[in-house]
């Protein structure tokens, strides 16, 4: 599974990612409000872990956010508070679930994987599709004007999650979150020549530039009317 953990306490981050990297899931990580729920709109996961206090922007906050954007992601909730109205509040605001800390990991994994097998998550990704240029993610394959373009791993990850925000730029440091990892060292000529790379194959040889360069912030992939 594609796992999204959004929790400001890092030594229980670390627990998790490793442990659920150990029984091969992929996993994410944000340690504050805004940014999970940045990589939760632009991202496509299979289950998302919140913590309910975080900074910037608290966990009901943003999983009321994404249930009014209309992500189904299954939800489980992490959280101290262990009152039935606090619950309550919870599932109110869209989580599927509720863990109280502390937790077993155990208890942890068998939360995720009910959440896992729930028909929501197992739902097709749609395709995406911008100005000809097509991606679906269910079976990686990525086209425009109907020639297949191959992409390396990390460009497909690159390639994607500027799609999921088509129209809407995407912050470096947006970026590099999603596509490495939120701890991941990454250089910004790193970023810039993948950018380049993925230009090489998706726009070379069209008159119609899709993979913009949003000058001081970060990239965006987006449709601009033909000269």
């Amino acid at each position: 599974m594609r796992v999204l953990i959004i929790e400001d306490d890092r030594p229980m981050t670390e627990l998790l990612r490793k442990g659920l990297q150990e029984e091969g899931h992929t996993v994410s990580i944000a340690l504050e409000g805004r940014a999970g729920l940045d990589l939760a709109e632009s991202y496509q996961f299979d289950v998302i872990v919140l913590d309910w206090m975080l900074p910037g922007l608290e966990g009901l906050e943003v999983a009321r956010r994404l249930r009014k954007g209309g992500k189904i992601t299954p939800i489980l909730m992490l959280t101290a508070r262990d009152a039935v109205p606090d619950i309550v509040k919870g599932l109110d605001a869209g989580a599927d679930d509720y863990l109280t800390k502390p937790f077993s990991f155990a208890e942890f994994l068998a939360r995720l994987r009910a959440l896992g097998r729930r028909p929501s998550a197992a739902a097709p990704a749609s395709r995406l599709e911008v100005a000809g240029l097509s991606l679906d993610p269910d079976t990686r394959h990525v086209l425009r004007a109907r020639h297949e373009i191959h992409l390396t791993p990390t460009e497909y990850r690159l390639l994607e999650f500027l799609m999921r925000r088509s129209g809407r730029p995407a912050s470096r440091r947006a970026i590099v979150e999603a596509v490495w990892g939120l701890e991941a060292e990454v250089e910004e000529n790193t970023l810039d020549a993948f950018v380049r790379l993925l230009r090489t194959k998706v726009d070379q040889g069209h008159k119609q530039r899709l993979i913009h360069t949003v000058r001081g912030f970060g990239y965006c992939v987006r449709e601009e009317p033909e000269r």
